[in-house]
C-alpha cells in the first residue's frame, strides 16, 4: 500500500505544479505601454471580415528622432475561417445564439 500512496502523492504534486505553471504563463510577459520613438518600428496586425474572405491588415510605423518617418500599410486577402455559433445578449437582456466570424490567432517571431 505505501507505494500506491506515494504514487498518488507524486501524481497530485505534479498535477498541481502543472496547473500553477499554466497560470503563470498565461499572463502577458512583455506588454508595451509606450513606444520609444527615438528609433523604433511599431507594427499593428488586424483582420477585417468581409463576405467570403478576410483581409489581413499590416501597419508599420517607422519612428526616428521622435518623428514619424514613414507609415506602411499592406492589405492581403486571406481565406475566411467560417462562422461559429455564440450566445449573445441583446439590448433587452435576452440571450440567443448568433453566427460570429471566427478570428485568426497571431503568432509573431521577431529576429
Amino acid at each position: 500500500m505505501p507505494k500506491v500512496r506515494k504514487f498518488k502523492f507524486c501524481l497530485l504534486f505534479f498535477g498541481l505544479m502543472g496547473v500553477i505553471s499554466c497560470n503563470e504563463t498565461s499572463e502577458k510577459e512583455d506588454e508595451v505601454q509606450s513606444v520609444d520613438k527615438k528609433a523604433a518600428v511599431e507594427t499593428e496586425l488586424s483582420v477585417q471580415h468581409i463576405d467570403s474572405a478576410d483581409v489581413l491588415i499590416t501597419k508599420h510605423k517607422i519612428w526616428k528622432d521622435n518623428k514619424l518617418f514613414k507609415e506602411i500599410i499592406k492589405r492581403d486577402t486571406i481565406p475566411a475561417l467560417g462562422d461559429s455559433l455564440q450566445m449573445v445578449e441583446d439590448a433587452n437582456g435576452n440571450e440567443h445564439n448568433t453566427k460570429v466570424k471566427k478570428d485568426y490567432e497571431f503568432y509573431i517571431t521577431v529576429q
